[in-house]
């Protein structure tokens, strides 16, 4: 007998086993491991290498505008690192200097500082003190007696206890080369880092363009557009961070340089250029650097009016320039959160010391780039981005979804200072409720979380009932619609409020003249009443009384009880509706048979639905007006209410 070789079934394929996600997971903490280890031990070569990446970004506009003038590559190279290297040398030298003379008038400050201690003293803290060494002497009383209770000192082998031998330390004498290694050494290591920067940073300077198509080449040479981008936000976040950084520290140094010269604190330059150098540090850095010229006023001055101006400087000028002028000035530059700054401070300052603290941004900054550019590193850019890692419509879902309303109506009203109620229930609220509505169709949403979203909905619609669906104002001002769009307006554009109202009930025609000519009808959807009430609640604030039934109102068993009296218009509300919408053409005729002659209205929230979209479709199903967001569905009850007051002004 024949074998028919189609009805042999093929052996599947062969698939190889997917990577175990614990292995996976170890690996990468393997490879985490080993890189925080290189960095912490090769320190001493990381260092100067960095050190010249962040000056190039620093030098090249310098280099860019020499260019510019025809002085040739070269030359341009060599005129910005020697005045890099004039200004270091510089700030070196005035540092030194100021800490000479500082150090000439130590003797002076010391006896300031001993006599003023002395007054002290005779005061409170010599109160204190007294009551302290009180309670040090009971406690040693109490302590002699407990040894004099135990055990006695055993006695040598002669009888007599031991005796204390004298010890003395012979320093062997320094030979010239180690005194000279003594000496020089402090200074010859941070000479050879300034010649290590200085070359690698002529160098990176003069292969700039070679270097940047080496780094396409190697990562990503298969998608041109992506790198190129990566690397110009990267290029552009960190050149705008350094020019603002150092402008603003060096604005901050003049200033307390300034503030200290006034009050009387000796070595105001010395002071300054600290202040300028140690804001670099986060945060934290430039309250330390007010340590040393507070306690430099407490020497030098006999009252207190010297120490207390100059704690009023710091704690004046940093909050000012951190929190009022970097904001208006490059606000967040940097892209990073405040989270990520403190984090990345703390783990470089821990691999590289000071220099890490310095470091910690730039290096955060690059991990972001990386993050918004690179799909597998998403997640750097997620826990260290200044970017909302929820959207407003996956916050609201959120909200809704653990039960918490108040929150829900906080997130509301933070957006309803840039928007229209009307967009924010189109753009968030509905895009919301369909995502709850899409997981309980798929079964991931519980029964008590469906019901704590249907409370929220109720809840969110009854605390913004008196709230009009007009454009917000700023200041009398209306909203400029030109200006930078926030992050929840570039994910959800905002829509401007509904036009118009609808005309006085006397001048409507017979049929509009009702206390409620519209009837919002829910879908079959779990959460299609909460459209339907949001529905009815715009129409009523632009002055068409509207109410809202269930599904089951307009079922095949209870459509016979269903209240059409004074309805002119009939809205039927959908979140979802996919497939084929053979119920809702059936529910269209149970409708027309009930109310006939009664315009029906089709919402599909919040995008509409494409097997709707085909006018042949739309008229097999049977519905009048189709639309697909709240705004449309309002204008379109405005419409058809002017339309037919004009039609009853013609017959008349």
């Amino acid at each position: 007998m024949p074998v028919d070789v189609t009805e042999i079934p093929k052996p599947p394929a062969q698939v190889p086993p997917p990577l175990v996600p614990g292995l996976r997971g170890l690996l990468t903490l393997a490879v985490g491991v080993v890189i925080v280890e290189a960095l912490y031990y090769g320190r001493e070569v990381f260092i100067p290498l960095v050190l010249a990446v962040l000056l190039s970004f620093v030098l090249g506009p310098v280099v860019n505008l020499l260019r510019k003038v025809k002085l040739g590559r070269v030359p341009s190279v060599i005129i910005a690192v020697l005045l890099a290297l004039g200004v270091i040398g510089g700030i070196g030298a005035v540092i030194g200097t100021q800490v000479a003379g500082l150090a000439g008038n130590l003797p002076q400050y010391q006896a300031t500082v001993q006599k003023k201690f002395s007054g002290l003293q005779e005061g409170w803290l010599g109160q204190a003190n007294q009551l302290i060494a009180k309670f040090s002497r009971q406690v040693e009383t109490a302590t002699q007696k407990s040894e004099a209770a135990g055990a006695a000192v055993a006695p040598g082998p002669g009888g007599d206890a031991p005796q204390a031998q004298l010890v003395r330390i012979q320093e062997p004498e320094i030979s010239p080369l180690g005194l000279a290694q003594k000496v020089l050494g402090p200074v010859f290591e941070p000479l050879t880092t300034v010649g290590i920067v200085l070359v690698v940073v002529v160098f990176l300077l003069l292969q700039r363009e070679d270097l940047r198509n080496r780094m396409i080449r190697l990562f990503g040479s298969s998608d041109l557009h992506r790198t190129t981008v990566a690397m110009d936000d990267a290029a552009r976040r960190l050149g705008t961070y350094f020019l603002a950084q150092l402008g603003m520290n060096a604005a901050f140094g003049v200033i307390i340089g300034v503030g200290l010269w006034f009050i009387g604190v000796p070595n105001p330059l010395l002071w300054g250029v600290f202040s300028a150098l140690m804001r670099f540090v986060p945060y934290i850095g430039a309250f330390i650097s007010g340590i040393f010229p507070v306690a430099l006023a407490a020497a030098v001055d006999p009252g207190w009016s010297m120490v207390i101006a100059t704690a009023a400087l710091f704690l004046v000028a940093e909050p000012l320039f951190g929190q009022v002028v970097e904001p208006l000035l490059y606000g967040h530059s940097t892209g990073l959160s405040p989270f990520a700054v403190i984090v990345s401070t703390l783990f470089w300052g821990f691999l590289w010391g000071p220099i890490g603290l310095i470091l910690a941004t730039p290096f955060t900054v690059c991990l972001v780039v990386l993050g918004r550019h690179v799909d597998s590193l998403e997640f750097l850019d997620i826990l260290l981005g200044d970017r909302a890692p929820l959207t407003p419509v996956e916050n609201f879902y959120q909200r809704m979804l653990a039960g918490d309303p108040d929150e829900v109506r906080e997130l509301a009203e933070g957006m309803l200072k840039d928007r229209s109620l009307s967009s924010y229930y189109d753009e968030v609220a509905l895009k919301g409720l369909q995502l709850a509505a899409n997981d309980y169709a798929r079964g991931v949403v519980t029964p008590v979380q469906l019901e704590n979203i249907r409370a929220s909905s109720r809840s969110l619609v009854e605390d913004f009932e008196d709230h009009e669906d007009a454009e917000p104002s700023r200041d009398g001002k209306a909203v400029n619609p030109s200006a930078t769009p926030t992050l929840a307006e570039r994910t959800h554009p905002r829509n401007e409020a509904v036009p118009g109202q609808a005309p006085p009930r006397d001048a409507r025609s017979e049929s509009w003249r009702g206390e409620v000519p519209v009837l919002c009808l829910a879908g079959r959807g779990p959460l299609d009443e909460a459209s339907s009430a949001m529905l009815a609640q715009l129409l009523r604030k632009h002055g068409l009384g509207a109410r809202v039934v269930p599904h089951a109102a307009a079922s095949r068993e209870g459509i016979c009880d269903l209240d059409v009296g004074g309805v002119a218009m009939i809205c039927v509300s959908y979140l979802d509706i996919a497939g084929n919408p053979s119920h809702l053409r059936y529910l269209l005729e149970r409708l027309k048979r009930r109310a006939p002659g009664v315009p029906l209205l089709v919402g599909l929230w919040p995008v509409g639905e494409k097997v709707l979209t085909d006018a042949a479709v739309g008229r097999e199903v049977g519905a009048d007006v189709y639309v697909s967001s709240l705004r449309d569905a309002v204008e379109a009850c405005l419409r058809t209410a002017g339309d037919t007051e004009n039609a009853g002004r013609d017959a008349a």
